[in-house]
């Protein structure tokens, strides 16, 4: 588009991330404008997924991360090996949900990132219904092959969008600010900002 950037229009399948099971198709516009940083997405999907049953299984995560009486704390997900301990794939899947708004506000045409590990997690006991955990992910830039360490720190609630404010440090470079405060969802993004932490 003349004077404004590059539009692309994409049409992909989805697959639940656990089961590898086909979750729908998408239809998306990704524009890279010249003057804004991040990329402006459209998206319309089709669900093959139960969407009862999606609630079912975040109701049944949440219900046992709600219940513990010690947080959870972990380190290198996956291991060396690339192995997730299946009692954490919960916490895994939620970086990924999370680091998924971190890698698109990073994204540019030329620049993509990846969830490489969580380095380090830790869950926050609080005292209302929301659960909140503590990441240092590596995500992966390609085509770079730099490996970029951001902190994340994730609040949920069942039914809502995942809340997740980040503060990211390449290596070899100064430390770069992150986002203040960032909603995320399989909806799609949301511009709300805030102050970093």
């Amino acid at each position: 588009i003349p004077e404004s950037g590059h539009k692309y229009y994409l049409q992909f399948s989805t697959e639940d991330y656990r089961t590898g099971e086909d979750a729908g198709n998408c239809l998306a516009t990704v524009l890279f404008s010249k003057k804004k940083s991040r990329p402006v997405v459209s998206i319309k999907c089709s669900h093959t997924k139960d969407q009862k049953e999606i609630q079912e299984e975040d109701n049944k995560f949440y219900q046992r991360i709600r219940h513990q009486s010690k947080p959870i704390t972990a380190n290198n997900i996956p291991d060396s090996y690339g192995n997730i301990e299946p009692s954490l794939e919960p916490v895994w899947a939620l970086a990924v949900a999370g680091s998924s708004s971190i890698m698109w506000e990073k994204s540019t045409e030329t620049l993509g990132y990846f969830l490489a590990q969580v380095k380090s997690m830790r869950q926050w006991i609080r005292k209302d219904d929301l659960i909140e955990f503590d990441y240092t992910v590596l995500l992966h830039e390609m085509p770079t092959q730099e490996i970029i360490s951001c902190h994340m720190r994730l609040t949920w609630l069942p039914g809502q969008p995942l809340k997740v404010k980040h503060f990211c440090a390449p290596e070899g470079h100064g430390a770069e600010q992150g986002s203040g405060a960032e909603s995320g969802s399989a909806a799609g993004p949301s511009a709300e900002k805030g102050a970093s932490f």
